[in-house]
């Protein structure tokens, strides 16, 4: 099975997108910001990562870029999620490393659409 870390400040939206991945058969951990989501990808590294944009501690950003820095932080697939309509903010967090990225509110059938290349690679 694919393992896949969100990475939010929102519990509501852990619960929600924990729901729907574990609806479509993934692992699923959970980090609270970016510092806590590096811990856990040192102590395993996950397939996918859904992260957010604005996060206390650390953000998304500045976690995007020190995963990326890290061994094997190549690997997952990261879809970036925000609030943010800006193209120029979406494009920085692209030339990061992010491999895809949605807007919030986000629904069931947007986070299928980009979690499903897991599930065919599988």
């Amino acid at each position: 099975m694919k393992s896949c870390l969100i990475v939010d400040d929102s519990s509501v939206v852990r619960k929600v997108a924990r729901r729907i991945l574990e609806d479509m058969d993934y692992i699923v951990e959970e980090a609270e910001d970016g510092q806590e989501a590096f811990d856990k990808c040192r102590q395993e590294m996950p397939d996918a990562i859904l992260l957010d944009w604005n996060m206390p501690i650390m953000s998304g950003m500045e976690f995007l870029k020190l995963l990326r820095g890290y061994v094997g932080g190549e690997k997952p697939k990261v879809v970036y999620c925000t609030v943010e309509n800006d193209i120029g903010a979406i494009a920085m967090a692209l030339k990061a490393g992010a491999s895809d990225y949605m807007m919030k509110p986000f629904d069931r059938s947007i986070l299928e659409a980009k979690f499903e290349w897991e599930n065919a690679a599988a």
